[in-house]
């Protein structure tokens, strides 16, 4: 078994300025994004320009910010936020929500795609496959500050914190959200695919890793199991997104037929 490294969640601090691994991980994520999304822009055939991407980025970064810091607090932290209203704020302590973080993206790619008169699912289908890198940091990021932790267990690859071995689920989801969800959509969108299909198997594969891990993975302390002693909040919030992600391939790939 594995011994947890007590990383320090801060990076290096200046006077009252701390620059924090959390912190770090969402802006190479981002970056990841952009540069990303440079390069697919720059096919000939791709009907984006640089300035297409930048925009779509700057509207993603505040989707995600607003969105999976609104969605966690909503649903995971409303104690906390009735206790101290700031604590809406402290982004930097942890505390960012996918489902939320979805919402807010999803709200941000529907405003872009307005202000260009786009079809929604071309802005949703190029940004597809430029979101898992986020997500893979995101959870490097939870497993520096020592959070999300998984279920006790003797695999030879669990980690013993605070005296207990326990599945490092946010590793899981780094690797499975992540890297797993990267190469699958960037392949897949590398040739063309019909209107709506690279969104809806984003959402199926993100739907179906989440269900998985939440098996694994320990269920927020206030909230615990909601029903049969292993369903999760989690699982309950990825369960339509796999009912979706089927819906929306099975109409793009209807819909090319016909």
């Amino acid at each position: 078994m594995l011994t947890y490294p007590e990383i320090h969640p801060e990076i290096f601090r200046i006077g009252p300025v701390a620059v924090r691994w959390y912190g770090l991980m969402y802006l190479i994520g981002f970056v990841a994004a952009w540069w990303l999304g440079r390069r697919r822009a720059a096919r000939p055939d791709s009907g984006w320009t640089a300035m297409d991407v930048e925009d779509l980025i700057f509207y993603g970064v505040v989707g995600v910010i607003l969105g999976g810091r609104l969605g966690y607090v909503t649903v995971y932290g409303i104690e906390n936020f009735l206790d101290d209203p700031l604590y809406l704020f402290r982004i930097w302590e942890g505390g960012m929500s996918f489902h939320g973080g979805l919402v807010g993206v999803l709200a941000a790619m529907w405003l872009f795609a307005r202000r260009r008169s786009w079809n929604y699912f071309k802005v949703a289908d190029f940004m597809a496959p430029l979101v898992p890198v986020g997500l893979g940091f995101g959870r490097v990021g939870n497993f520096i500050n020592n959070e999300l932790w998984g279920r006790e267990t003797d695999v030879p690859w669990a980690f013993v914190v605070d005296g207990t071995a326990r599945h490092p689920s946010q590793l899981y989801e780094a690797g499975l959200e992540g890297l797993v969800m990267f190469t699958v959509l960037w392949l897949y969108t590398s040739r063309p695919r019909p209107l709506m299909a690279a969104s809806g198997l984003f959402m199926l594969l993100y739907g179906t890793f989440r269900f998985a891990i939440e098996f694994v993975r320990i269920p927020d302390e206030h909230l615990g199991y909601l029903a049969l002693d292993w369903l999760t909040m989690g699982q309950i919030l990825s369960a339509p997104m796999i009912i979706i992600g089927i819906l929306w391939l099975s109409l793009a790939y209807t819909r090319e037929r016909t």
